[in-house]
């Protein structure tokens, strides 16, 4: 199908690539057909683009390539993950100029189930996690892992 997005225009997606937010996005609850689309060629940042309205268009990534400690608990049941390799979990990042600058949001992390393109945003009642953690964090270290 043809949609049109915020950053690259109009493109094709196929139906099997959209992950549906059956709650919507905290602050936008009335979207909830999206899709991820690559950034960068390395994989790093994707484009969550809503099928809905091409100017809802947040960047996010894998939270652990840089916080490999980043840990909270996933209820599997509410998003009918039978597999732990089925999850797949993402931040939206704030990007700033120069992007060394950017942000990641490490309070809300966006969990799905890339079996069944499900999904949903989890608010976390954590401390530690904050809406606005560096991108590149000052220190890395520890083991990587969303517990079930």
């Amino acid at each position: 199908m043809k949609i049109e997005t915020k950053y690259f225009g109009a493109i094709e997606v196929d139906k099997k690539e959209c992950i549906e937010f059956p709650a919507g996005l905290p602050g936008f609850e009335s979207y909830h057909s999206f899709v991820l689309l690559p950034v960068d060629e390395l994989g790093t940042y994707f484009a969550l683009q809503s099928l809905e309205e091409a100017g809802l268009s947040l960047i996010v990534t894998n939270p652990y390539y840089f916080y490999k400690d980043y840990e909270f608990d996933i209820n599997e049941e509410e998003l009918g993950i039978e597999r732990t390799e089925d999850i797949a979990v993402y931040n939206v990042v704030t990007l700033h100029a120069p992007f060394e600058k950017s942000t990641l949001n490490l309070q809300a992390p966006i969990v799905m189930n890339t079996a069944e393109g499900k999904a949903k945003q989890l608010i976390l009642n954590r401390p530690e996690y904050k809406t606005k953690h560096p991108l590149i964090p000052s220190g890395k270290g520890g083991e990587s892992h969303a517990r079930t």
